[in-house]
């Protein structure tokens, strides 16, 4: 599912960290993890979220999460610390719940932590997630949250929980962002398919139709195969048993949804089909290979054949060239 977009925000969940690495190798383990997840959640167009004050937080005996930071290499160093002091966001910025609030979670309160902050956010219907370092005690999902409010009755929420990147990627792959615009949509793809190199004309000629909902998430969806397509392939350069499914399934028989124009086409529009490459000045590729969106008569130009060596250009999205 690639359409449906609700809003969904994600906190790093600052309980997490707990003094519990033996060593500074297990932490930049744990914290590199957790980056990885950061630069998947703005790959989907997410920020996580975190506390102000969570550089201060113990990861082992010895140091705070601000001490171990000098055992990084310099680009982790710079990346980190910008996230956590200076760039954000911090969600207590945006807080939902008061630090009078009675917030409680497996025995222990959690009142003015994220945990507290997203059942809070998921209890008033702003759908709120977290992500956890990996080991600690927070390797679970979902977590269970009481809220007792003043004069009223108690509340139990619940809040889903990653620790992983793929379980985290997998659960942003089906709560998008909403796109309202070309703009936005090429944007997000070239962030999101990082196998793909677009070029600077790729996304041209969307700004002559009107944008649409389905068409965008038509495309979306085929833009997720080839870049899934372009990443089966094993250490010696063969594509792997995926992708001679994704092959026999998307790119072969009468309804394919990939697949390369006709050698009448091919004659006739030759031209057309010819783009400029994407990353070589003066140079210009041959693509009729193309994806196909029925509604609003779009196409998916691209490079063939897909190979482990070769870049996958996206040269064209847009009206369909090959038009009789």
């Amino acid at each position: 599912m690639l359409g449906g977009a609700i809003k969904l925000d994600l906190l790093f969940n600052d309980l997490s960290i707990h003094r519990q690495f033996l060593n500074i190798t297990q932490f930049k383990e744990a914290i590199q993890r957790i980056m990885q997840m950061r630069s998947v959640a703005r790959r989907f167009g997410r920020e996580l979220q975190c506390h102000r004050n969570v550089a201060l937080a113990q990861v082992t005996k010895q140091f705070s999460l601000k001490q171990a930071i000098i055992y990084l290499d310099r680009t982790q160093q710079q990346a980190l610390m910008q996230w956590l002091t200076r760039l954000g966001p911090f969600w207590e910025d945006f807080r939902q719940h008061s630090p009078d609030d009675y917030l409680e979670c497996n025995g222990n309160i959690v009142t003015d932590t994220a945990v507290g902050e997203a059942a809070v956010c998921n209890f008033l219907g702003n759908n709120c997630h977290l992500a956890s370092l990996n080991p600690s005690s927070w390797a679970f999902s979902p977590v269970s949250v009481t809220w007792v409010p003043d004069h009223e009755p108690c509340r139990k929420i619940e809040v889903h929980n990653y620790w992983e990147v793929d379980q985290l990627e997998s659960a942003l792959s089906v709560n998008p962002i909403p796109i309202r615009s070309w703009e936005q949509f090429s944007k997000i793809v070239i962030a999101r398919f990082q196998r793909l190199v677009f070029s600077s004309f790729s996304f041209a000629p969307l700004r002559g139709c009107p944008f649409s909902v389905s068409a965008s998430n038509h495309i979306l969806t085929l833009l997720d195969i080839l870049n899934r397509f372009k990443g089966c392939f094993d250490e010696n350069d063969q594509r792997t048993s995926e992708g001679h499914t994704l092959c026999k399934k998307y790119f072969s028989g009468k309804k394919a949804w990939f697949s390369d124009s006709s050698d009448s086409e091919k004659q006739r529009f030759k031209a057309e089909l010819t783009f400029p490459h994407p990353t070589k000045n003066g140079c210009f590729l041959f693509c009729p290979w193309h994806g196909k969106v029925s509604y609003l008569q779009l196409r998916l130009h691209f490079s063939w054949p897909v190979t482990a060596v070769d870049p996958l250009y996206i040269v064209y999205i847009g009206p369909k060239i090959t038009k009789r």
